[in-house]
Parts: C-alpha cells; sequence; structure tokens
C-alpha cells in the first residue's frame, strides 16, 4: 500500500496518508524547520507520480526505495518557485504510473522534485562541485524542466554553477537500464555576466564517449547519436570559450529515449 508520512524533526509524524493507487495529504498548517516527507511505495523498482507541492511540477519518478524530501526553508528554497511549501495550505501527492505514461519517448532526465541526498528517486544529478554550495547553483537544478537562463540567482534563474573549477563534473544517474539516442544542453546565458563551454565531454556508463560543440547562446542545442543502453550520464572537460568572464553554467539537460522491454 503506497503511504505518505509528515514528519517533524524530531522524526515524529505530524500526518499520513495510505492507499492503493494513490494517495495525498492536505495539511493545514505551516511548515517548520526540519519537517520532512517521507513517501513508501508499495512496489520498488517501478514509476510514480510524486509532487511535493502545488507550485511544483509533478515528477514522473523510478522509486527504488522509500522516497525522501526535506521540507526547505530561507536559502534552500530559493531555487524553486517562492510559493512553494508557504502559508497554511499544502498538497503533497503520490500516484503509481501506469505503463502507456513511462513508456514512451521522453526526456529521461526530467526530475522536478530531485533534491541532494536523495538515493531511492530517479533521475538524479549529482555533482563534485556546486558554487559556494548554494542552492541556486546545484547540481539538481539542470534537471528541474525551467528553461529561464537569461539570469542567474534565484528561481526562475536557478542552474548548476560550477565555482570557476576546471575540473568540475556532472552526473544524472537513472537507477535502471534506459535506451537513448538524443540530448540537448541548455546553456545559462546571462551575457556578459556569463562565459559559456565550447566543447564538452560526454560520458555514458557502457563506456563510449562523445565530444559536443557549443555555441554561445541560450537556445536548445540538441545532439543525436546511435541508441545506447546506460544507467548514467557524466559531462566532464567542459572547456571555457576565450571570453573574460569565468562564469559559466548549465540550466538544463535533457537526453531523450525510452524504457528497456
Amino acid at each position: 500500500m503506497l503511504e505518505i508520512k509528515l514528519f517533524d524533526k524530531e522524526k515524529n509524524i505530524k500526518t499520513q496518508s495510505k492507499g492503493n493507487e494513490q494517495t495525498y495529504i492536505v495539511y493545514k498548517n505551516e511548515y517548520e524547520e526540519g519537517d520532512f516527507i517521507v513517501i513508501t511505495p508499495d512496489e520498488i523498482n517501478t514509476f510514480y507520480w510524486i509532487q511535493v507541492d502545488a507550485a511544483i511540477n509533478k515528477s514522473l519518478v523510478y522509486l527504488t526505495g522509500d522516497f525522501i524530501y526535506n521540507i526547505p526553508f530561507d536559502e534552500k528554497k530559493l531555487n524553486i518557485s517562492p510559493n512553494a511549501f508557504y502559508g497554511e495550505r499544502h498538497l503533497i501527492s503520490v500516484k503509481k504510473a501506469k505503463s502507456f505514461e513511462y513508456k514512451t519517448y521522453r526526456n529521461l532526465a526530467l526530475n522536478p522534485n530531485d533534491q541532494n541526498g536523495q538515493q531511492n528517486s530517479f533521475p538524479h544529478a549529482v555533482a563534485n562541485v556546486e558554487t559556494r554550495g548554494e542552492v541556486v547553483f546545484a547540481a539538481q537544478n539542470a534537471i528541474d524542466g525551467v528553461i529561464s537562463n537569461n539570469s542567474h540567482g534565484k528561481w526562475p534563474y536557478a542552474s548548476w554553477g560550477i565555482n570557476m573549477n576546471d575540473n568540475a563534473q556532472w552526473e544524472i544517474y537513472f537507477g535502471r537500464d534506459v535506451c537513448v539516442d538524443k540530448l540537448c544542453i541548455y546553456l545559462r546565458a546571462d551575457f556578459p555576466h556569463d562565459n559559456w563551454w565550447e566543447k564538452v565531454n560526454v560520458s555514458f556508463s557502457d563506456g563510449s564517449e562523445m565530444t559536443l560543440s557549443l555555441k554561445k547562446g541560450g537556445h536548445e542545442q540538441e545532439f543525436n547519436f546511435d541508441k545506447k543502453i546506460i544507467n548514467w550520464v557524466k559531462l566532464s572537460n567542459l572547456i571555457k570559450a576565450d571570453d573574460p568572464s569565468p562564469f559559466p553554467a548549465l540550466t538544463q539537460f535533457e537526453i531523450y529515449g525510452t524504457e528497456i522491454e
């Protein structure tokens, strides 16, 4: 049975709900620091629609265990809508996905409800550096589906920032094998504040690699390739353009494909 629980910082249950194929919580109170959500799936290694707040889009995620989401406050919520988790009426929901919803050609990287530290929810983005450790430059911002990229900083301009580290790497994990054949990149384009990458190395879990040649701009940059069966992708060897700015950044990464039958 599907279950949602809302806990306080002492791990006391504030409210909970259960359901067979779907369930939800309407929490009629203000959140407090330390509150966190736990969604327990009735079946692991399968797909669910999750929404942690009405102001954040739903995610089609692959769960391998409990989904845990920490309610953000102050600086930790600057990468999401200021309406999220605000006030005294909140909606949390989960629904088991239908097979036709995930067995289709789609952007397998999209997950507006990703969060640093998640272990059982995919897709999940990580990086070896995030500018000053600020959430507005966190790895997860590159898969939230928001492509506003002509500025930088708090929502809707969050991005993955590399803190001027030439050895920066960004990775996305899918939690299972998937079949992919196209990726799209949106660079942050807050010029002249920003620089941009002329070349990016993309490596896949199957051992293959490709080098992308990028152009200056905030437009979608699309790359097609032969089908690959993979479970992660890594961006590395980020080569900056010859520009005075030291601040290149990634606004959005998309990768398209299907589930393995």
